[in-house]
């Protein structure tokens, strides 16, 4: 769908149109045998179950499944896919020892409107050849997701690109919460909040639970969508997230807002009060 030499659009502008990350249009699936990214699958689908387990008790699980594994190995894919087994999340978005963390704004926090307090993660996404990496930001309140990025490396861009679409097409919140990866600590994430005079909070290190709401949502979105085929280009991939990610906002009933999806609940306040971003 994208045109290298295309007359008007740029490849940054297209992939800006479709979702996508500029890296994402040179994706070549990664060099990892048949069997580890089976391995990688199960490890992701383990550990989504149980964020506490490390290799020790993943390779345990694996070997009891029927798999050769050792425990050296386990810990080298999970490190692959982001994973580090001392942290109670897996961990896609890496610390960074000279970018500055800031603290966590949320405890005792009563959030109570939409566009009060915006999240976002990173997660690990398997394909059938390959894997790649999905962030989302949603807002906190509605469960809502603004807007969301895939790329086939861990860096900064997607995530900044994630977030300026947000902020563009939802309005500006009060308070931005992340962990303490080194995509959102870097300058080029942290200044594109401070110019929007949007408050910085980060998780407590090891504290998965201080952002769960993102957490949840990938839950679901592997559950409901990731888990049930099997992947053979981006651009599909792309396509199906597009279509869940419509059908979480728009058609998925939430038990917490008595079958409203996170669309409704969004809309209805933002509407009502006419602005899009919070006091």
């Amino acid at each position: 769908m994208i045109g290298k030499n295309h007359p008007k659009l740029s490849v940054r502008k297209q992939c800006e149109l479709l979702c996508l990350n500029r890296s994402t249009v040179y994706y070549t699936p990664k060099g990892e045998s048949s069997e580890n990214l089976k391995l990688m699958r199960i490890i992701d689908e383990e550990y989504l179950k149980h964020p506490f387990y490390g290799s020790r008790k993943l390779t345990f699980i694996l070997r009891a499944q029927g798999h050769d594994v050792s425990r050296h190995r386990v810990r080298r894919l999970m490190q692959k896919m982001g994973i580090e087994a001392i942290y109670q999340k897996p961990r896609t978005s890496m610390p960074h020892k000279e970018h500055k963390i800031y603290p966590y704004l949320l405890k005792g926090l009563s959030i109570n409107k939409p566009n009060q307090v915006w999240a976002s993660d990173i997660t690990y996404i398997p394909m059938k050849r390959g894997f790649m990496y999905l962030v989302a930001i949603i807002d906190w309140y509605s469960r809502k997701v603004l807007s969301w990025r895939l790329s086939n490396t861990l860096d900064t861009d997607f995530c900044v690109e994630a977030l300026k679409e947000a902020i563009e097409t939802h309005g500006i919140p009060s308070i931005f919460n992340t962990d303490q990866g080194c995509q959102f600590t870097s300058a080029q994430f942290t200044e594109t909040l401070k110019f929007h005079q949007i408050h910085i909070s980060m998780d407590s290190k090891g504290r998965w639970m201080d952002n769960v709401m993102v957490e949840r949502l990938w839950r679901s979105v592997k559950y409901e969508c990731i888990y049930l085929q099997e992947f053979d280009s981006t651009l599909e991939l792309k396509r199906t997230l597009e279509e869940y990610m419509n059908f979480y906002n728009t058609q998925r009933p939430h038990a917490s807002f008595n079958g409203q999806t996170p669309g409704d609940v969004y809309n209805q306040i933002t509407s009502q009060k006419g602005v899009k971003t919070a006091a």
